[in-house]
């Protein structure tokens, strides 16, 4: 699509916005109702077309996170947006105004047409999570899916198609060209999923036309074993994270500070969770394969990297199985012990099944190396010790939390989703969503007798200077 054609599809979508006003609760529960049945309907289409753009992904996998993972989220909208959608009382200021009959009160307006800009990782859950509150929040949407899972991308296009018009939800497909014309669009608000360098790219080109941002980006997620942390448990939830979508998340644990005597007992712990998980990795469908083969290419140059810079690498696969010949990009697990700040895996996000593991004497110093490099959208603390975690939370700035697992903040709804910094800017899911996606209107209703009001006009006399007075204290 040309950037004519795109800006005639937004122009399109403002006026109808305009013509129609805010949407009703019933209509909104009725356009989230529709998300829900696209995800049912086509649920065998979905899994088909994320096996064909990854080369190989699990059936079960993209069902939990693609597809369940997304209608969660519309359901949750769908069950509480009445409520949300309710006038918000506040008291007026000074309080008198508020004896004499003064009102004061936020209203929540759609705020118009949102841009959308989806990743490839979990395209389809990254596409109608947000969509869940842009949708109780009374707008319309225009989305523009990564052009890495274009099988994906068409299905998304023609399912959107076949539910909605082209005024309420339009999906827009194409390369980088196309992507960067997009996000240079007079949005009422656009919201990316993706890597940190393109999001200054998005945000340089929102910038032109003063285009509120919705950021969800990554970094380095790191997990902190106390010493109180039962190994076994942690080691297994973990991987569990690591391994999922070979770890090509945004929020997978990136590295591992673990106390040193902790070390092979992690090892160890990987390597038995890993096995009972994956008692094969080649053919294996529920393995997922790395979704192009530059990235491949990066995953495995951060590992010959580490091994040549001095790291111990161990492979957490079958003894024997070759990965080197193979149909599909996979990769197996593997940690990378003892890793050094001149990796270059220490250096970027790996969104890849590579986990380095340091070790620290003390938890001021793995706080110290956590907070020595950009915030992080997760961090993950495994521990029993209540005074330790509480020193980690409050010396530690992440988008989010989760203490004795990995990546589960995410999953709920009842908690804002956001970064901070370089890790993403605004939050959403739930509430926190409908109001991201709403103008906050503040309106006050004055009162009615103009005698107390007199006072503040000239000319000004006795009365406005006791109350100034009164006003002058600590």
């Amino acid at each position: 699509m040309t950037p004519a054609a795109m800006n005639a599809l937004l122009a399109r979508q403002k006026a109808a916005h305009l013509r129609d006003g805010a949407p009703t609760a019933a209509q909104r529960i009725a356009s989230l109702d529709r998300c829900i049945k696209l995800l049912i309907d086509n649920r065998a289409a979905i899994e088909d077309a994320l096996n064909t753009d990854f080369g190989s992904r699990s059936r079960e996998a993209t069902a939990f996170t693609d597809i369940a993972g997304s209608i969660g989220p519309l359901k949750h909208a769908r069950d509480h947006l009445a409520k949300w959608m309710r006038p918000e009382k506040r008291k007026p200021t000074p309080a008198i105004l508020g004896l004499f009959g003064a009102k004061a009160e936020v209203r929540y307006q759609p705020k118009g047409v949102v841009g959308v800009i989806s990743p490839w990782n979990f395209p389809v859950n990254l596409t109608f999570a947000p969509l869940a509150g842009i949708l109780a929040a009374g707008n319309r949407a225009m989305i523009k899916p990564s052009e890495f899972t274009p099988a994906t991308s068409d299905l998304m296009k023609t399912m959107f198609a076949s539910a909605f018009s082209e005024e309420e939800i339009a999906v827009v497909v194409g390369g980088p060209e196309v992507g960067q014309a997009f996000a240079g669009l007079a949005f009422d608000h656009m919201i990316f999923t993706g890597a940190t360098n393109i999001a200054r790219h998005v945000m340089r080109a929102a910038a032109e036309n003063l285009v509120p941002l919705t950021l969800e980006l990554g970094g380095k997620s790191p997990v902190i074993l106390g010493k109180s942390a039962d190994i076994a448990t942690a080691s297994t939830r973990i991987m569990n994270g690591k391994t999922l979508n070979a770890g090509q998340i945004c929020l997978a644990p990136d590295y591992v500070l673990t106390p040193r005597d902790s070390l092979e007992p992690f090892i160890a712990g990987a390597q038995a969770a890993v096995a009972r998980m994956f008692p094969t990795i080649r053919d294996n469908p529920d393995y997922t394969a790395i979704v192009a083969q530059r990235h491949y290419d990066r995953i495995m140059g951060y590992v010959k990297d580490a091994r040549a810079k001095g790291a111990r690498i161990v492979e957490l696969k079958p003894e024997g199985e070759d990965l080197s010949q193979q149909e599909h990009r996979k990769i197996a697990p593997t940690l990378i012990i003892d890793p050094t700040d001149d990796m270059t895996v220490m250096q970027e996000e790996i969104f890849g099944p590579l986990l380095p593991v340091k070790t620290y004497a003390g938890i001021d110093e793995a706080i110290a190396y956590v907070n020595k490099g950009e915030r992080p959208l997760g961090l993950y603390y495994f521990g029993s010790d209540d005074a330790e975690r509480e020193k980690v939370l409050a010396a530690t700035t992440a988008g989010g939390v989760t203490v004795n697992d990995v990546i589960f903040h995410v999953a709920q709804e009842n908690l804002p989703f956001g970064g901070v910094g370089p890790s993403g800017m605004g939050s959403y899911h739930g509430q926190d969503g409908f109001k991201e996606f709403s103008h906050k209107k503040a309106i006050y209703t004055q009162i009615k007798m103009d005698a107390p009001l007199a006072q503040m006009r000239p000319p000004f006399g006795p009365a406005i200077r006791k109350y100034l007075d009164g006003q002058m204290k600590a």
